[in-house]
C-alpha cells in the first residue's frame, strides 16, 4: 500500500474527502518527523513506537569488487510494534495477505 492508497482508505473509513485525509496525514507523518530529529519517541498504544537508534561506523566490503568499504556513524528511524499488533499479525490466516 502506498501513500495514495492510504489516504483513499482512511478517506473511505472516515467519510472525510481525500483532500482533507490528505491534510491531516502530513501533518501526522511531520509531527512523528519532528519529534524523531528532536530526540524524542512516538508512542502509539496498541500500534508500536517510532524511535532514533544510533549505529556505529562500521567496515564492510562491497559484495560484487570484495573491496572494503567505511560506514559512517549515523542516526536511523526504527519502528517496534506493540504487542496487540504482533499478535494480530501472528494470529491471521497468511494465506489471505496480500
Amino acid at each position: 500500500m502506498n501513500k495514495t492508497e492510504l489516504i483513499a482508505a482512511v478517506a473511505e473509513r472516515t467519510g472525510h474527502t481525500k483532500h482533507d485525509t490528505a491534510l491531516l496525514a502530513d501533518a501526522l507523518f511531520t509531527v512523528i518527523e519532528e519529534s524523531l530529529i528532536g530526540g524524542s519517541e512516538v508512542k502509539v498504544p496498541g500500534f508500536g513506537k517510532f524511535a532514533v537508534k544510533h549505529r556505529e561506523a562500521r567496515v564492510g566490503k562491497d559484495p560484487r569488487t570484495g573491496e572494503e568499504k567505511e560506514f559512517p556513524a549515523k542516526r536511523v528511524a526504527v519502528f517496534r510494534p506493540a504487542k496487540p499488533l504482533k499478535d494480530a499479525l501472528n494470529d491471521c490466516d497468511p494465506l489471505h495477505i496480500a
